[in-house]
C-alpha cells in the first residue's frame, strides 16, 4: 500500500491535473476554442501590472503532458530515491521545475516567459548538482552557462519589444513578420529557443547534464527544459522569414546528423539516450524550419511518452546494476529483467519509428512531408541519413545490454523487484503504445493522403533497416587490434566526441582566461609590480635598515677610515 508521503500526493495532484488538462485541450480542439484570460494585478498611480495567459488546445494539451509525466516520474522517484534523506526537497524541486515550465507553456507575455525561462534554468542547475561531486558541479556549470545566453536574448526581445508598446508577442507575429524589428526578435527568439534546446554550437551541455539523477533525466529530456526552446519556436514561427528558417534547417539538421553519429561511438547508458535526444530535438526544429509546425508539435508530444519511458528503463537498468553505466559491462538482461527489457524495446522501436507505435505517428510524417519540401538533397541526405543513424544505434544498444553474453551482469542480484518503478513504466509503456494514433486521430482535423513516388515511400523504411543491420554488425564486434576505428583513431575521436564540442564548451572558454589570469599574476602581483610597489619599498627599506645597523657597530678600522676620509675631505675644501 501507498503511504501518504509528498511522493504520493504529488502524483495524485499531477496525474488528475494532467488528466484534466489534456481532456480540456481536446474539448478546445474540437470546438476550435481560445481563451485569452488577462489579470490585473495591481494599478498603482495610472501604471498596471497584468499577468496574461494564454488557454488553448496547444497550450493545454502540453500542459497536460508536462503533469502526467512529471506524476509517473515522481511515483517512480519514489522507489528509485529510496534511502535518500533528502527526498522531500527532491520532490519539491521538481514540482518547482513542473511550475516553471507551466508559466512558460501558457504565457503570451515576454515577462512571464523570461520568468519560467529563468525558473528552469535555475531548478535545473540545482537539479544537476543534486548529487554533490566536483563532476555534477562542472556540469551544473555548463548548463547554468550555456542557458544563460538564452536569458540574455530574451532579456534583449523584452527590451526591444518597448517599441512595440506591449510584450504580448501574440499580437505582433501575423502583420510585423516582414519588418526588420521582427527579424530581429527573431533571430533572438532562434539563439534562446537554440541553447535551450542544445543545438550546434550549444550541444554539449545536454549529455554533460545526465549528471543529475535519472527520474530528472526522464523529465528534462522529455517534457520540460529542452522542449522549451522548441515550444518558442512554435509559438514564433508566424514571425520567421526565409533567411531565419534556412538558418534553423542548418544548425538542426547538422545537430541531427552529429549527435545520430556520436551516439554510436558512446558506450556509456545514459549519454546513448542523451543524444538520441538531441537527435530527435534536431529533427523537431528541422520540421519549424521547413513550414512544419503542426508536425514538429506532434512529434514533441510522441517524444515526450517514449523518451520518459526510455530514462525510465534505464534508470532501472543503472539502480540495479550498482550504478555502474557501462553497456559493455551488462548483456543477456532480458533473462533477468523480463519486464524492463520489454519497456525498453517498445520505446526504442517507439524511437526508431516501428509502425504503430507512438514515434512512427509523427517521425514517419515528417520524413514523407519533408520529400515534399523545397530542400536540397544535402538536406534530404540529412533527414533520412540521421534517421537510420537513429536505428542504428538503437539496434547496438539493444543488443548489447539484452542479447549478448553473460557480463559482468551475473555479480549483481537483479531483477524485476521495484514496484513503484515498474508502476511508473506501465503507464507510460501504454501511451507509447496507443498515444501517437490517439493524438493522430484529434489533433488533425481531416485525414490527408501522402502520395508519393515508390523509392521515397519505402526510403524511411529502407533507411531504418539499413541502419538496424549496421547497428548489429558494430555489436557483434570483438575488442582487438584489427578494429576499424584503430587504424582511423582520429575521424573516430572527432565523430565520438561531439566534434570536439565538450572541448571548445570547457577548456576553448575556460583556458584563456585563465592563462591570462596567471600570466597577470605571475608577471604584475609577483613581478614588477612587487618590486616597485609595497614589497619593493619594504625591501629598500629593510636594506637601508641593515646599512644603518652595520654602520652603528663599534669598529675601530671603521671609524679610522671616515675619519681620514673627512681630513683628506676638509683639506680639500681649504685649498
Amino acid at each position: 500500500m501507498f503511504s501518504f508521503s509528498i511522493c504520493f500526493i504529488s502524483f495524485i495532484f499531477l496525474f488528475f491535473s494532467g488528466v484534466f488538462l489534456f481532456i480540456s485541450g481536446f474539448y478546445f480542439v474540437l470546438n476550435d476554442l481560445v481563451y485569452f484570460v488577462e489579470w490585473d494585478v495591481i494599478t498603482l498611480n495610472s501604471s498596471s501590472v497584468v499577468m496574461t495567459f494564454l488557454f488553448d488546445w496547444m497550450s493545454l494539451v502540453f500542459t497536460g503532458f508536462v503533469f502526467f509525466i512529471s506524476s509517473l516520474v515522481i511515483l517512480y522517484s519514489d522507489d528509485y530515491m529510496h534511502g535518500d534523506l533528502n527526498i522531500n526537497r527532491f520532490i519539491l524541486l521538481v514540482l518547482m521545475f513542473v511550475l516553471s515550465m507551466m508559466f512558460l507553456i501558457v504565457s503570451p507575455n515576454m515577462i512571464s516567459i523570461l520568468l519560467g525561462w529563468d525558473g528552469l534554468g535555475l531548478v535545473s542547475y540545482c537539479l544537476v548538482i543534486y548529487y554533490q561531486n566536483v563532476s555534477s558541479y562542472n556540469a551544473g556549470m555548463l548548463t547554468v552557462l550555456s542557458n544563460r545566453v538564452g536569458d540574455v536574448a530574451l532579456l534583449m526581445v523584452i527590451a526591444w519589444m518597448i517599441n512595440f508598446g506591449s510584450w504580448n508577442y501574440i499580437y505582433y507575429l501575423d502583420y510585423l513578420s516582414s519588418s526588420f524589428e521582427m527579424g530581429l526578435i527573431s533571430l533572438l527568439v532562434v539563439l534562446a529557443a537554440v541553447t535551450s534546446s542544445a543545438q550546434i554550437p550549444f550541444s554539449s551541455w545536454l549529455p554533460a547534464a545526465m549528471a543529475a539523477p535519472t527520474p530528472v533525466s526522464a523529465l528534462v529530456h522529455s517534457s520540460t527544459l529542452v522542449t522549451a526552446g522548441v515550444y518558442l519556436l512554435i509559438r514564433f514561427s508566424p514571425a520567421f522569414n526565409d533567411y531565419v528558417c534556412v538558418f534553423l534547417f542548418v544548425i538542426s539538421g547538422l545537430t541531427m546528423f552529429m549527435a545520430g553519429l556520436g551516439a554510436n561511438f558512446e558506450y556509456d547508458l545514459s549519454s546513448i539516450i542523451a543524444l538520441s535526444t538531441l537527435s530527435q530535438l534536431g529533427l523537431m526544429i528541422s520540421a519549424v524550419s521547413i513550414g512544419l509546425v503542426g508536425m514538429a508539435f506532434f512529434h514533441l508530444l510522441t517524444h515526450a511518452l517514449f523518451k520518459a519511458l526510455l530514462f525510465m528503463c534505464a534508470g532501472v537498468i543503472i539502480h540495479t546494476m550498482s550504478d555502474s553505466q557501462d553497456i559493455r559491462f551488462m548483456g543477456n538482461l532480458s533473462i533477468q529483467m523480463p519486464f524492463t527489457s520489454v519497456c525498453l524495446g517498445v520505446s526504442s522501436f517507439a524511437l526508431c519509428g516501428m509502425p504503430f507505435l507512438a514515434g512512427f505517428y509523427s517521425k514517419d510524417l515528417i520524413l514523407e512531408l519533408g520529400s515534399f519540401s523545397y530542400i536540397n538533397f544535402i538536406g534530404f541526405l540529412l533527414f533520412f541519413v540521421s534517421t537510420g543513424l537513429t536505428v542504428c544505434y538503437s539496434f547496438r544498444l539493444f543488443y548489447y545490454v539484452f542479447c549478448g553474453d553473460f557480463n559482468l551482469s551475473s555479480f549483481y542480484n537483479i531483477g524485476d523487484d521495484n514496484i513503484s518503478m515498474l508502476y511508473g513504466m506501465v503507464g507510460l509503456m501504454l501511451v507509447a503504445v496507443f498515444g501517437g494514433s490517439m493524438l493522430s486521430w484529434i489533433i488533425f482535423y481531416a485525414p490527408v493522403m501522402v502520395c508519393l513516388p515508390f523509392y521515397l515511400s519505402f526510403m524511411a523504411i529502407f533507411v531504418s533497416l539499413f541502419g538496424g543491420w549496421i547497428g548489429y554488425e558494430l555489436s557483434s564486434l570483438s575488442l582487438g587490434s584489427s578494429l576499424i576505428s584503430f587504424f582511423y583513431y582520429s575521424y573516430t575521436v572527432f565523430s565520438g566526441s561531439m566534434w570536439f564540442m565538450p572541448y571548445f564548451s570547457t577548456y576553448g572558454v575556460s583556458f584563456r582566461p585563465l592563462s591570462l589570469g596567471y600570466n597577470s599574476l605571475s608577471i604584475s602581483d609577483l613581478g614588477w609590480a612587487e618590486r616597485l610597489g609595497g614589497q619593493g619599498v619594504y625591501w629598500f627599506m629593510m636594506y637601508l635598515s641593515s646599512v644603518n645597523q652595520w654602520w652603528q657597530y663599534n669598529n675601530l678600522k671603521l671609524f679610522l677610515v671616515f675619519f681620514v676620509m673627512w681630513i683628506i675631505v676638509l683639506m680639500f675644501i681649504v685649498i
